[in-house]
């Protein structure tokens, strides 16, 4: 199945929950924290400005990008769980 954003919405595959610490203690899975990084896996065409102008985002398929805690809505595709967002929940790309 192909899932297509609308708007200014953006699809990412968020990064997998740390199940270490830096010195290699086993987090619990009651005590990992929702991932906040993920890479675009699609990106919406935009959304329209009053003036009927579509304002692309910032985005583009395959960039590392930080987002909101609580941003977005939990899809599962193909047996994946993915991170339906709008474009301004994401905070940062990561570069280099």
């Amino acid at each position: 199945m192909t899932l297509k954003p609308l708007g200014d919405r953006v699809l990412v595959k968020p990064a997998p929950k740390e199940e270490k610490t830096s010195t290699g203690l086993y987090i619990s899975s009651g005590a990992q924290e929702k991932p906040q990084r993920g890479e675009v896996i699609a990106v919406g065409a935009g959304k329209v400005s009053d003036k009927g102008e579509r304002i692309v985002p910032d985005v583009k398929v395959g960039d590392q990008v930080y987002y909101g805690k609580f941003g977005g809505n939990e899809v599962k595709v193909d047996g994946e769980d993915y991170l339906l967002l709008r474009a301004d929940d994401i905070y940062a790309v990561i570069e280099g």
